[in-house]
């Protein structure tokens, strides 16, 4: 889907009352027997927010519900995260004697700093809608009867606009972490001239010197 040239936005949500809270405890047994199935089902999870995170189009994550272990991750893989008000993160890990996984230490640390990933990960806390949107985990929360339609308002947003130069950012962005300034400047340059033979700057171009909004194609 999101090699699928029609496809110009990825949006992620929840359907019910959850967003996502994880793996089926059932499905375990409690003892030695399952590392070979939490690293199973973590070799899935893993796969599935590589290809969020890695995406060439914008992504939406809505956050309509208590995210809890596995889903904290992709919750916060998006370009924006929308955050119903009814809405939680619960870490979850501790209370279960396990480690975490989904992403969730590349995520938490790169968004709101170290410390407070240390006390959302190692106190265990809820960390409800006004909390995450203070502390940058989320874009900005939204009332829950509005929920849907700003999610769809935002989704729509990105859809139409540039989405090559979107992948590009969400790259440069994404990667930050990993070079130092001046190799970050050098891929910037690379980037930013890489996109000026495509349709969607001749269209940026001509609109922001005319009258109309640009209608951009994605190519």
């Amino acid at each position: 889907m999101a090699d699928d040239d029609a496809c110009r936005c990825l949006v992620l949500t929840g359907v019910g009352p959850l967003f996502n809270t994880g793996a089926d405890l059932t499905t375990l047994d409690g003892n030695a027997s399952d590392g070979t199935r939490l690293k199973s089902l973590a070799a899935t999870l893993h796969e599935f927010v590589r290809l969020l995170a890695t995406a060439p189009k914008p992504v939406v994550c809505g956050v309509n519900g208590v995210a809890a272990g596995g889903g904290i991750g992709p919750a916060l893989a998006g370009d924006v995260v929308l955050m119903a008000a009814s809405a939680r993160f619960q870490f979850a890990y501790p209370a279960i004697g396990l480690s975490a996984d989904g992403g969730s230490t590349y995520f938490l640390p790169r968004l709101v700093g170290l410390r407070e990933a240390q006390r959302i990960a190692m106190r265990n806390e809820p960390v409800g809608a006004a909390e995450a949107a203070e502390l940058g985990l989320v874009t900005e929360t939204v009332p829950d009867d509005e929920f849907g339609e700003a999610l769809a308002a935002e989704a729509e947003r990105l859809a139409d606009g540039p989405t090559r130069a979107y992948a590009e950012t969400r790259d440069l962005l994404r990667t930050s972490f990993e070079h130092g300034l001046g190799e970050q400047l050098s891929r910037e340059a690379d980037a930013i001239s890489g996109l000026a033979d495509t349709e969607d700057f001749a269209e940026g171009y001509g609109a922001f010197f005319g009258d109309d909004d640009p209608a951009f194609v994605g190519e």
